[in-house]
């Protein structure tokens, strides 16, 4: 069973439920925006889509986004007009941590 992982190429934005489903539901002109803003940034990422999570929503970019990209997706989103902004955390990249789980030692009884 395959499972999907998180991409270094999307941004977090921990969000409200209710904040959320207002930016999904009219999120074709929000990703115009955000692409907007990136390009008057001078930022050569384009942002792809928006998808809801349990905790916010996830912008999915065509590259890897760095610290001026993540501060202007925050403009953009401070600059929304029907959301509560206060709610808004400020955007992240995944972190994620891998490990490897040790079942056993193979050993040989004499």
């Amino acid at each position: 069973m395959m499972t999907r992982e998180l991409s270094r190429k999307e941004v977090i934005i921990p969000i409200a439920k209710s904040n959320a489903e207002l930016i999904v539901n009219s999120a074709h002109t929000h990703i115009s925006n955000v692409n907007k803003y990136l390009k008057n940034s001078k930022s050569d990422i384009v942002a792809d889509f928006i998808q809801i999570t349990n905790n916010g929503i996830i912008i999915t970019m065509n590259k890897l986004a760095n610290t001026l990209d993540l501060s202007t997706i925050k403009k953009f989103l401070k600059n929304i007009n029907n959301i509560n902004s206060d709610l808004i955390e400020g955007p992240c990249l995944p972190k994620s941590k891998s490990y490897m789980k040790i079942i056993g030692f193979p050993y040989k009884i004499e």
